[in-house]
């Protein structure tokens, strides 16, 4: 499929909604993290790390958000879709939530490298004319 990278450049356009992508996925991890620390409380495991976990990915999320411009960013985008997928383990929920965001993250890459190619065209004609 044309316009899925898994490390290099993105066009402007590409990388602010990859950016965007991640910065929503963060916030929904970390309420994820939440959920798992207090399915920990409710079984009786009061000294579970799955919030600190949880956390950390989220920060991550905004962190990958921030470095989107970097050829590496979109291979640290990649890397944060499947550990979403791995929170699954603990929170059932996290699935749901891996599978939107993996259809947002490469409908992003998808879309935007169409909207890049024609935006190219485009100038390319009005140079020419």
């Amino acid at each position: 499929m044309k316009g899925i990278v898994l490390y290099g450049t993105l066009g402007k356009f590409t990388w602010r909604m990859l950016a965007t992508v991640l910065a929503g996925q963060g916030i929904v991890v970390f309420l994820g993290a939440l959920v798992a620390r207090g399915i920990a409380v409710s079984e009786g495991d009061e000294g579970s790390g799955w919030l600190w976990v949880g956390t950390g990915l989220a920060v991550l999320c905004f962190l990958a958000a921030g470095v989107m411009r970097r050829p590496w960013g979109v291979t640290l985008g990649w890397l944060i879709q499947a550990a979403t997928f791995a929170a699954a383990f603990v929170v059932p929920a996290m699935l749901i939530v891996g599978v939107l965001f993996l259809v947002l993250w490469v409908g992003s890459l998808v879309i935007c490298h169409r909207v890049e190619q024609e935006q190219a065209r485009r100038q390319q004609e009005a140079a020419s004319a």
